[in-house]
């Protein structure tokens, strides 16, 4: 796809820059940590995350899009055996991906190998549009493994999978923002997409909180498989996010990306 590179970075800075404004106009929690701090460490994760997946794509060239069209190609994949409109085609690659996300993100809390690496994700002690970049870069490395597979196993068109990327970075931006909605408003858009509140439930300390709401885009597949738990039982104001045993030390770089290597 023709500029793809831009147009993902362009909605990316857009969004970023819009939720990190509304989350100083209208917060939902008091910050517990140093946002300089914890800023810097979540952007130089990022930063490396990058850095991974392009060493990836050196040894692995097709990475997700690219496998879409080589797919397309070939003829592999359900849909490049079908002759369906375009618009059902993306509709269900999109709703297909975002399943396969959400089925990924749920076997990373039930495999305790997996665990090691999400929680570094979870580790954040506060929620704002920069925890949406915390992932350790092998868990950003299994993931697009994972993307890959189904991208061939679906064969959906490239178009799908740009606009599949873009709404998974802009909703995960979105969901993990210390943004304030009305009610109302919230109930509404949680109809169908993850809001900042019922993502927050996911980073509880609690357990049976924090093994629930693995939706980062839809909210269909944990109202659908029973993970959904609508509020925290201690409220979002008085809720504590992160991990029970943990300190201040999820705000260090390294602390962060050697945390795999601790305890469970």
């Amino acid at each position: 796809m023709e500029n793809e590179s831009i147009i993902r970075l362009s909605v990316f800075v857009g969004l970023f820059v819009l939720f990190s404004a509304i989350e100083a106009w209208i917060p939902r929690r008091k910050r517990v940590q140093s946002r300089l701090k914890r800023w810097s460490t979540n952007w130089a994760i990022s930063l490396i995350d990058r850095g991974a997946v392009w060493l990836m794509a050196l040894a692995m060239p097709l990475l997700a899009v690219g496998a879409a069209y080589d797919a397309a190609s070939n003829g592999w994949g359900l849909f490049n055996a079908l002759d369906w409109p375009a618009w059902l085609e993306i509709t269900l690659s999109v709703m297909i991906l975002d399943f396969a996300i959400w089925f990924q993100h749920l076997i990373t809390h039930k495999i305790p190998l997996l665990w090691r690496f999400h929680r570094v994700h979870h580790s954040d002690r506060d929620l704002d549009v920069t925890s949406a970049l915390r992932f350790h870069p092998v868990e950003i490395l299994f993931s697009m493994i994972i993307k890959i597979g189904v991208v061939y196993l679906l064969g959906p068109a490239g178009l799908a999978v740009v606009l599949f990327e873009i709404i998974l970075n802009g909703t995960a931006m979105f969901n993990h923002a210390n943004m304030k909605l009305p009610a109302a408003l919230d109930r509404v858009i949680r109809l169908v997409l993850v809001t900042p509140d019922m993502h927050r439930v996911h980073h509880s300390d609690i357990r049976d909180e924090h093994d629930s709401n693995y939706g980062f885009a839809m909210s269909i597949w944990d109202r659908m498989f029973r993970t959904y738990i609508a509020q925290p039982r201690k409220g979002h104001e008085d809720m504590t996010v992160g991990l029970r045993w943990q300190g201040d030390e999820p705000e260090q770089l390294l602390w962060s990306l050697k945390l795999p290597l601790d305890k469970l």
